[in-house]
């Protein structure tokens, strides 16, 4: 019989972790049980949880009460079906939890994938519960598996804030603030808008620590330490936020004030920091949320489009993000209770690609 091993976070309390190892259930009529070979883990996989009851992540993989399976992003194999359109030993790329195994309900069957349409995850933006099947997948590269578990979910986000920042021609703006400028989001940003948008100016706000990685990108225009908004020259700007520290936002409004034209939130990196932005000078924080904008462009563009767009967007950036991390693998549930800790806690170095196995 089959085993699952789920790792497991307390809800209310995210370094509180558990690891629970029980039998299968017999698999219902047009259900498949997908093994999870491995999975990336980066800060977003925080936000998931930062967000969990906002945002209803939490509901994507239920567990126990009081406890959360985090979301990541993975490549999984067919391991038992009993859907007719499928194939045992056939791998996939999508949504996961931190455990093994995984039992979904495939509908909308194609040769490129399927949806989940177990009924708890019907509520949730269809972007999540979308499966790619390699085999017909014209993204799939083995030579880049590690970049696209770790970079693509995010490069997605990234390539929708820059498109909702050009189609609104950036707000008058001229120049691009981005926190956390080490983080992967960021990247990704800074490089779709070097690619799209050459005439804004980008700025990257990091610590200390990560200047030297950062300035080695090659991704920005130019590099600040956290603490220098005070300096900032006063002209029109938009920021993205990757971090949730609001002590540094708040600097950043009351330096730039009117020429702040737009302030967009996205995840909450330094999840421990993050508060309100009450009284502040300058435009309210307007939290961006990506499935949405996903969505929306869908329907705009047509799937087709919208996918050959952004596929060609990807190729750009993979040809820069090769290479800019160093991949750690690791496997066992001590190992990846120790890596969750570790992103957690935001000891984890900006050039660390962590790819996890619980099996």
């Amino acid at each position: 019989m089959t085993q699952t091993v789920d790792f497991m976070v307390r809800r209310d309390e995210f370094s509180a972790t558990e690891t629970q190892t029980n039998d299968a259930a017999p698999l219902g009529d047009g259900e498949a049980r997908i093994r999870v070979e491995k999975f990336a883990l980066t800060a977003n996989n925080i936000t998931y949880a930062v967000f969990g009851e906002q945002m209803a992540y939490w509901n994507f993989f239920p567990a126990p009460d009081g406890f959360g399976r985090v979301p990541v992003w993975g490549y999984g194999v067919v391991e038992e079906t009993n859907q007719s359109d499928l194939k045992v030993g056939e791998r996939l790329y999508g949504y996961f939890p931190m455990s093994s195994h995984l039992t979904v309900q495939p509908g909308k069957v194609s040769a490129g994938g399927f949806t989940d349409m177990a009924a708890h995850r019907q509520p949730m933006s269809p972007v999540y519960n979308a499966y790619r099947r390699l085999d017909a997948d014209p993204a799939h590269n083995p030579d880049t598996e590690a970049e696209r578990m770790l970079f693509e979910p995010l490069f997605m986000t990234s390539f929708l804030i820059e498109g909702m920042f050009r189609e609104s021609d950036w707000f008058g703006a001229t120049r691009l603030l981005m926190t956390s400028a080490s983080s992967k989001t960021s990247l990704a940003l800074a490089q779709i808008a070097g690619q799209t948008s050459a005439e804004t100016y980008r700025i990257g706000l990091t610590s200390p620590g990560n200047v030297d990685f950062v300035k080695k990108t090659g991704l920005y225009d130019e590099v600040r330490v956290y603490n220098d908004e005070s300096d900032l020259e006063l002209e029109p700007s938009v920021y993205v936020d990757f971090a949730g520290n609001a002590g540094i936002l708040h600097k950043i409004h009351e330096r730039l004030g009117d020429d702040l034209k737009y302030a967009c939130l996205v995840g909450a990196t330094h999840w421990e920091a993050s508060g309100g932005m009450k009284g502040a000078p300058g435009p309210e924080p307007i939290l961006f949320f990506a499935p949405d904008h996903a969505h929306a462009k869908m329907k705009t563009l047509g799937p087709d489009a919208f996918n050959a767009e952004i596929g060609k967007a990807w190729v750009s950036f993979l040809g820069q993000a090769k290479g800019l991390l160093e991949v750690t693998n690791l496997s066992g549930p001590d190992a990846v209770a120790s890596a969750y800790l570790k992103v957690l806690k935001g000891e984890a170095g900006p050039n660390e690609g962590l790819i996890l196995s619980l099996s």
